[in-house]
C-alpha cells in the first residue's frame, strides 16, 4: 500500500496541480522557432543540459536548503534563499513564472492549512521552489524523493510544451520521457555536492531563448 507521504509527493508533481505551470516553456518555444531543436534527439539534449547545468546548480540545491531550513523552523534561511533564487532568475518571464507558480501553490498550502505558509512571513514573493519545500516537510516527503519530484515536474512540462511547438507525438514524447529518466536522478545526485557559493550557475543560450521569447511576435506559452 502507497505511504501517505508518496500519495502526497504525487500530489505535487501532478499535472493536475493549480499552479498554472503549463503556461510556460522557459525559452523552449523561441529555441524551437529558432530551428535551434529539430528532432527528438536535439530536444533531448536541450533538457538534458538544462537540468544538469541549471536545475543542478539552482533549483535543487535551493530546494534541499529550504527543506532543511524549514525543518528548523528558520524563517530567516528560507528568506535568505527565497532571495537568492529571485536574484538568479535572468530574465523577466523566468521570475515572472517563479513567481506566479510560487503563488500559485502558496495559496493553495494556505487553503490547506499548511503552518507557515502565510504570506507575511516572506520578505518578498515566496517562489515555486520555497513552497515545494515546505509542503514537503509538511507532509514528510522524504528529501531525495521531494528533489527528484521537482525535476520530474520540470521534465514533464517541458516536454509537454514540445509536443505543442515542435511538434511532437504523444509517443514520441513517452519515449524522450524515459530517455531522460536517468538525468533526472543525476541531475538530484549532482546537486548534493554544490556548495553554498556555486548555487546560481547559468546556461547563457537558456537565458538569450526566454529573453527572445518576451518578444516573439507569436508564441503559446506566456511571457
Amino acid at each position: 500500500m502507497a505511504s501517505t507521504a508518496l500519495l502526497h509527493l504525487l500530489h505535487l508533481v501532478s499535472p493536475a496541480l493549480p499552479v498554472g505551470a503549463y503556461a510556460y516553456s522557459q525559452g523552449l518555444e523561441y529555441a524551437v522557432e529558432e530551428g535551434w531543436l529539430k528532432d527528438d534527439e536535439a530536444l533531448r539534449d536541450w533538457l538534458a543540459n538544462v537540468m544538469s547545468h541549471s536545475l543542478a546548480y539552482l533549483d535543487v540545491p535551493v530546494l534541499r536548503r529550504c527543506y532543511a531550513a524549514w525543518q528548523q523552523g528558520d524563517i530567516d534561511r528560507v528568506n535568505h534563499w527565497n532571495d537568492y533564487t529571485r536574484a538568479c532568475r535572468e530574465t523577466s518571464e523566468l521570475l515572472l513564472e517563479d513567481e506566479q507558480l510560487g503563488q500559485a501553490l502558496n495559496r493553495l498550502l494556505v487553503s490547506l492549512q499548511v503552518p507557515r505558509s502565510e504570506r507575511s512571513l516572506y520578505r518578498s514573493t515566496p517562489g515555486f521552489v520555497c513552497q515545494f519545500a515546505l509542503a514537503g516537510v509538511h507532509w514528510n516527503v522524504d528529501l531525495d524523493e521531494l528533489a527528484q519530484g521537482l525535476v520530474w515536474s520540470w521534465l514533464e512540462n517541458q516536454v509537454a510544451a514540445a509536443t505543442k511547438i515542435v511538434p511532437l507525438g504523444q509517443t514520441h514524447a513517452q519515449q524522450v520521457l524515459v530517455a531522460l529518466m536517468p538525468e533526472v536522478q543525476e541531475t538530484c545526485e549532482r546537486a548534493k555536492s554544490v556548495k553554498d557559493e556555486e548555487i546560481g550557475l547559468s546556461l547563457p543560450g537558456l537565458a538569450m531563448a526566454s529573453c527572445l521569447h518576451e518578444r516573439q511576435y507569436t508564441r503559446l506559452f506566456r511571457s
